[in-house]
């Protein structure tokens, strides 16, 4: 089902879209005078504040799956796709709680690091840079396919939207993100990313409290849901029974779905922010501000799924049938409830830009992510070690053109099923992630007895795991033995840690260096946690 939403071009929508790739691109020139070294372009100097971390972050981690992939597959599945939304829910807090503190004391301390390739390198002192070599590779290819969903989100976007060719639509949405990713670096990246945040959040929140609204309220759109599958009554809001098919999602799926709070640790493009920040007292009001953002636009973005059911038979609109189309859901409501007058059609234009903000704020920061690793991870150290600031920047901007080509190469496949859906692009990207990073960096920054050995073993364990689950055991095995339908982020990440752990343990213990300097970022932290609990103590016996 292809059709556009308008029968022709609107030029109000057209001139809002417009207006808001242009301002994209304006923030990136704005940027571009101003980022002269690797620190700069990679981590904005380490000068971002919590507002800008905060949402730069949700932004660049949600993508176009949080307004297209997900109310997609809740549409389709209902109410239990939200397991989802639940572990990414507790997978954010738990890293945002946990890692977010710790990893900019020791990423500043172990050598100012400003990749993640390059922290875990310099974490146990390689110097061969053997682990920096495998983690960019990885970072590359997983990126690959990470980047090529957000750009079929583009593409689905113009394509539908505005009656545009699929490739054409492809290379212009590309064009956009790659020209302000080039030219400001981490600044850009970082603020395009918080005007996408704020929009991103203004639109989700505002097309499920129309529809909401136009129902009758909370109560009618209920009842009016547990009426909506008379094949299957009241399974659409049921959080343990797949609509589609009326039967329990059983322990695999729910295992599957809550694994996805996993991949946060491992999260290259979402680290990143942890490192940037300011002042690292800062990484709780960021927290707040996050979290309150994560849980209010997974809320939504489930809402938009299950009011879909309501929403196509009030308007005389056909039902999807099948998760390429489930996944336009928002944008057929977009069009449909932002029509009929020039100031509704500017809003729709502005919410369009909402969508294609959700797309970009992942793109630019994956393809960022990515020539970080080949320039800073491979090109110096392997290919030009003495190589100037100037030349690794370049080099850099070279890597997104590449990246970004590849990557558009992979979204043209039109016809594969893998490559169509934009959720399972994103799914084997986030467990490959989940599971090559997570591990390492949670043992980096919190087991003591980690080392070079453990660390390049589970990186190599965890991504080989993900593409022979992924492609071998569950395309083979997975109707007869249900296991194997199992994410493969959970297997692959629970492979990996116990690899760490136990060739750690096995080889050669951390040098005096290593353990010293663990023990120096854990005093940080303790002396934190002390000044924290000082000042709400006082606060509270002022009070």
């Amino acid at each position: 089902m292809n059709v556009p939403l308008f029968a022709a071009v609107d030029w109000f929508v057209s001139g809002a879209f417009i207006a808001y790739l242009l301002l994209m691109l304006a923030i990136g020139f704005f940027f571009s005078s101003k980022t002269a070294t690797m620190d700069e372009y990679y981590l904005g100097g380490r000068k971002m504040n919590k507002w800008v971390v905060a949402l730069s972050a949700q932004a660049s981690d949600m993508s176009g799956w949080l307004l297209m992939g997900l109310p997609g597959a809740i549409y389709l599945s209902g109410f239990s796709e939200a397991w989802i939304g639940i572990g990414l829910g507790i997978g954010t807090y738990l890293n945002w709680k946990i890692v977010a503190h710790r990893l900019r004391q020791y990423s500043r301390a172990c050598k100012d690091s400003i990749t993640i390739p390059d922290f875990i390198a310099n974490r146990f002192r390689d110097s061969l840079g053997v682990s920096r070599l495998i983690a960019a590779l990885i970072t590359l290819v997983f990126f690959t396919f990470y980047t090529a969903s957000g750009f079929v989100s583009c593409a689905k976007l113009f394509s539908e939207i505005f009656s545009l060719d699929y490739t054409w639509a492809l290379w212009i949405g590309a064009f956009v993100v790659i020209s302000y990713t080039l030219m400001g670096g981490y600044n850009a990246v970082c603020w395009t990313d918080f005007v996408q945040g704020s929009l991103m959040f203004i639109a989700i929140v505002a097309v499920p409290a129309v529809i909401l609204f136009q129902a009758g309220g909370f109560s009618a759109t209920v009842t009016a849901l547990n009426e909506a599958t008379p094949e299957a009554p009241n399974t659409l809001l049921n959080l343990f029974t797949n609509a589609s098919t009326g039967q329990s999602i059983g322990l695999i799926g729910l295992c599957s779905s809550l694994a996805w709070g996993l991949g946060y640790f491992g999260m290259p493009h979402i680290l990143v922010r942890f490192m940037s920040i300011d002042n690292p007292a800062e990484v709780k009001g960021s927290r707040r501000i996050a979290m309150t953002w994560v849980f209010i636009s997974l809320g939504c973005a489930v809402a938009i799924g299950l009011f879909g059911h309501i929403f196509l038979p009030h308007y005389g609109l056909p039902a999807y049938t099948n998760a390429n189309d489930a996944e336009r859901i928002f944008l057929t409501m977009i069009g449909t409830i932002f029509s009929g007058n020039w100031f509704l059609s500017i809003l729709a234009g502005i919410f369009f830009s909402a969508v294609l903000a959700a797309i970009m704020s992942t793109a630019d920061s994956q393809l960022l992510v990515s020539a970080s690793a080949f320039s800073n991870d491979i090109y110096k150290v392997a290919l030009r070690r003495n190589a100037k600031e100037k030349e690794l920047v370049l080099v850099s901007r070279l890597t997104v053109a590449a990246v970004a080509i590849v990557s558009i190469i992979l979204a043209m496949n039109e016809e594969s099923d893998f490559f169509k859906v934009i959720m399972k692009m994103v799914s084997f990207a986030w467990g490959g992630f989940g599971a090559s990073f997570g591990p390492v960096i949670l043992l980096a920054l919190f087991w003591r007895r980690t080392n070079l050995a453990g660390a390049i073993s589970g990186m190599v364990v965890g991504a080989v795991t993900c593409f022979v689950w992924k492609f071998i055991l569950a395309a083979q095995f997975a109707e007869c033995c249900p296991i194997f339908g199992l994410y493969e982020l959970a297997p692959g990440f629970v492979l990996s840690f116990l690899t760490i752990v136990i060739v750690s343990l096995l080889t050669k213990a951390p040098s005096k260096e290593i353990t010293d300097e663990f023990d120096f970022v854990r005093q940080l932290d303790d002396r934190a946690e002390d000044a924290a609990k000082a000042v709400t103590e006082s606060l509270q016996a002022n009070h």
